[in-house]
């Protein structure tokens, strides 16, 4: 049986990484964290912002509803209280996608 590698799925994520994630810098981070309520990052003894999972599932659709969407971040904000769990799966499927967009490309690459 082959060897596969696992997927390292982190319980915490720091701000560098949430800025490279995003390609933003963190005053962007921290001024969306004031004005989402869906985002909470735990903060550890230093103040350090620790974002888990679902902090980064939220804002890639606050990213989404923002930069793609071309919502206001009152809009975004009202959009993601009204419809919370459409917008999440919504989100699933559009990574899905991206997924498999990435896959077909590298593939017709090889070819």
């Amino acid at each position: 049986m082959p060897y596969k590698e696992r997927e390292i799925n982190k319980m915490y994520y720091t701000m560098g990484e949430v800025t490279e994630m995003f390609g933003v810098n963190a005053s962007q981070i921290r001024f969306y964290e004031k004005e989402f309520d869906v985002l909470k990052p735990k903060k550890n003894k230093k103040g350090n912002r620790l974002f888990t999972p679902e902090d980064i599932e939220n804002l890639k659709i606050i990213f989404h509803l923002v930069d793609e969407k071309g919502f206001t971040l009152k809009g975004a904000k009202e959009h993601l209280k009204s419809n919370k769990d459409e917008v999440k799966e919504n989100q699933k499927i559009i990574e899905s996608l991206e997924r498999i967009k990435d896959f077909l490309l590298k593939l017709n690459g090889e070819i």
